[in-house]
C-alpha cells in the first residue's frame, strides 16, 4: 500500500522524454513505483487524469533567503509548483558571517531581502543551512562573495592578496564542504564590485576543485578591475582561467536589443569552443527589480549602511548621490516605480513610478530617490516600467522561448518577494514560461519541463531530484498543460497563478486542490 497514488496522469518525467501515461505511487518521501498500477491502494488517491505529472520546478535564482526565515509556507513559491529554490544569489546573503556583521549586513540587504530575525546564527554555511530546513520548498544555499570578502576585509575596497586571498579561499572551501553548491557574486553590488578578477580567478579554483558551479551577475561596475575585459567577457575569461563551471545570471535580450538573440549569444557559444563550461537563466520579463544602491558608486558604499546613511545625511553627501546618479547610469530611472518601503510613511509610494513621486515632491527623480533611501534607511526596492509597445514586450518573450530551446539554458525567477507591490516574476515566472508561453510559442512541454526540473538538478549536483523515476525524491507538481498561467500581473502583482491543483515536496503536499496545505516539509539540499 502506498501512502499517495496519483493516477491516470501523463508521466512528463524531467528527462525531456516523451510523455507517457501513467500511475505514480509515493512511500515516505520517495517514489516507489510508476507504471499501471491499476490494483494499488494508497493512503491517499488522486485522480490525476487529464493532468501532467512532473517533478517540481527547479527555480535557479531566487532572493528568498531573508522571506523564508520570516513567513516557510512560502506561498510564492509553491503555489508556482517551485519545490526547490537556489538562494544566497548575486553574492548577496547572510553567511557566513559573525553575528556583528550579520546584523549590518542584514540591513544592508534589507531593501532586496527583507528583515529577518537579527538573533540567528550565521557564522557558517552549516549554521545557515539549519534555519532553512523546515520550511515548504526545498532550499539550494551558495557562498556568497559579499559575506566572504567581509569576512575577510570587512565592508571596504580592499584588494584581496596574499594571506587576504588565502583566508577568503578558506571560507569559500569550507561553505562547499558545509553543503554550499557553488560560490555567487553580482558585480554590481557591493562589496562584491570591489574585487577584480584576478581574486575571483583565484577563489572559482577553490570552487572548480570542489566540483561546484561559479554563478555570476555580470559586472557593470568597476570596469577598470576586469583587465580581460568586462561584463560576459570576464564571466567567460574567470571561467576559462579557472576551470570552474560558469552559470550566469538572468541573461537575455532586453527591450532594447529585443529579436538579437544570435547576438546575444555569439561570445558564450564562441567560448564553448574554447571548453569553458557554460550554463545560464532567465526570466520571461521585459522589466527587472533591484535596489536604488545599485545606481550609486563604491566610494558611497564604503564602511557598509551606517557609513553609507552618513554621508547621504550630508548636504554634501547628498547632492554627491544626486549627481554620481545621474552621471553613473544617466535616465535609468526615469522608467522605475517603487515596490517595497519598509516605513508605514512611504507604505503609500508602492507601486508609483518615480517619475510621478518626484512630481508630488517638487524635486528631481534622482533626488526623490536619495531621499526615499535616506528616508527608508535603505529598506526599499523598486522594478522597472515594463515597455509600453506590446510588441516589443512579446519579442522578448519569443527571445526567452528561444533561448530555452538551447540545452544550457533554464529559468530563474530573481524573485523578490517583499510587500504588496513585488515583481510579478516572484509569483508568476514558472506558469508564464510552462503555461502560457510554451503554449503560445511552441516549445514542446518535454523540453520545456526539463529546462525547469532536470537540466537545472543535474547543473546544480542535486542528487535525486528534478526528475520523475523509481526512487527519486517525490518533489512533484500536478498541472492541466493548456489552462497552467500565471495570473500576477504589473497592477496585480501578488496573484497567485491557475492550472497548478497539487504540488508535493519530499512526498507531502503542500498545495492540494489549489490550496496551501500548511505542511512543511522541504530540506536544505542535497
Amino acid at each position: 500500500m502506498a501512502d499517495v497514488l496519483l493516477r491516470g496522469g501523463l508521466v512528463v518525467d524531467g528527462s525531456g522524454a516523451p510523455g507517457r501515461p501513467a500511475d505514480v505511487a509515493i512511500e515516505g518521501e520517495r517514489v516507489s513505483a510508476i507504471g499501471d498500477l491499476a490494483s494499488m491502494t494508497a493512503a491517499v488517491d488522486v485522480d490525476a487524469s487529464g493532468m501532467v505529472v512532473a517533478p517540481g520546478f527547479v527555480d535557479t535564482h531566487a532572493h528568498s533567503d531573508g522571506v523564508l526565515l520570516q513567513d516557510p509556507q512560502h506561498a510564492n513559491g509553491v503555489r508556482q509548483g517551485i519545490t526547490t529554490e537556489i538562494i544566497a544569489q548575486d553574492g548577496l546573503s547572510y553567511a557566513p558571517l559573525g553575528a556583528d556583521d550579520f546584523r549590518m549586513y542584514r540591513r544592508y540587504l534589507s531593501g532586496l531581502l527583507g528583515l529577518p530575525p537579527d538573533d540567528l546564527d550565521m557564522s557558517s554555511i552549516a549554521a545557515a543551512r539549519e534555519h532553512y530546513d523546515g520550511k515548504a520548498c526545498n532550499v539550494v544555499q551558495l557562498v556568497p562573495h559579499g559575506a566572504v570578502r567581509i569576512g575577510v576585509v570587512g565592508f571596504h575596497d580592499t584588494p584581496l592578496r596574499g594571506d587576504l586571498l588565502a583566508a577568503a579561499d578558506g571560507i569559500v572551501r569550507q561553505g562547499i564542504a558545509d553543503g554550499a553548491r557553488g560560490f555567487s557574486t553580482g558585480l554590481s553590488y557591493y562589496p562584491n564590485s570591489y574585487s577584480d578578477s584576478d581574486e575571483l580567478i583565484a577563489l572559482n579554483r577553490a570552487v572548480a576543485e570542489a566540483g561546484g558551479v561559479y554563478v555570476v551577475h555580470v559586472r557593470n561596475h568597476n570596469d577598470d578591475r576586469a583587465p580581460y575585459g568586462t561584463g560576459i567577457t570576464e564571466a567567460l575569461e574567470i571561467g576559462r582561467r579557472s576551470g570552474v563551471k560558469v552559470h550566469v545570471s538572468h541573461y537575455r535580450t532586453q527591450p532594447s536589443t529585443a529579436g538579437d538573440v544570435e547576438e546575444l549569444m555569439t561570445e558564450i557559444d564562441a567560448a564553448k569552443q574554447d571548453g569553458v563550461d557554460v550554463s545560464l537563466e532567465c526570466y520571461p520579463y521585459p522589466a527587472g527589480s533591484t535596489v536604488p544602491g545599485y545606481f550609486l558608486p563604491g566610494e558611497f558604499h564604503e564602511g557598509g549602511p551606517d557609513a553609507m546613511l552618513a554621508r547621504l545625511d550630508t548636504p554634501e553627501g547628498r547632492k554627491a548621490a544626486i549627481d554620481a546618479i545621474g552621471s553613473l547610469f544617466p535616465g535609468a530611472l526615469e522608467g522605475a516605480a517603487w515596490t517595497w518601503l519598509a516605513s508605514e510613511a512611504n507604505r503609500g509610494l508602492g507601486g508609483m513610478s518615480f517619475a510621478d513621486v518626484a512630481t508630488l515632491r517638487g524635486v528631481s527623480i534622482e533626488e526623490m530617490t536619495v531621499d526615499v533611501m535616506i528616508e527608508e534607511r535603505l529598506a526599499c526596492g523598486f522594478r522597472y516600467i515594463p515597455p509600453s509597445s506590446i510588441a516589443i514586450w512579446r519579442q522578448v518573450e519569443a527571445d526567452v522561448m528561444a533561448l530555452l530551446a538551447r540545452d544550457d539554458y533554464m529559468i530563474g525567477s530573481d524573485s523578490i518577494p517583499l510587500g504588496e507591490m513585488p515583481h510579478p516574476r516572484a509569483y508568476g515566472t514558472f506558469p508564464r514560461v510552462v503555461g502560457r508561453l510554451r503554449r503560445r510559442l511552441g516549445n514542446s512541454l518535454e523540453q520545456v519541463v526539463n529546462r525547469v526540473t532536470g537540466l537545472p538538478a543535474s547543473r546544480f549536483g542535486l542528487t535525486d531530484r528534478g526528475v520523475l523515476r523509481e526512487g527519486a525524491f517525490a518533489d512533484i507538481v500536478v498541472f492541466d498543460a493548456d489552462q497552467i498561467a500565471d495570473l500576477a500581473s504589473f497592477e496585480d502583482p501578488t496573484a497567485p497563478p491557475v492550472g497548478i491543483p497539487h504540488v508535493l515536496v519530499n512526498g507531502t503536499f503542500v498545495v492540494r486542490d489549489g490550496a496551501l496545505t500548511g505542511a512543511l516539509p522541504g530540506r536544505v539540499v542535497p
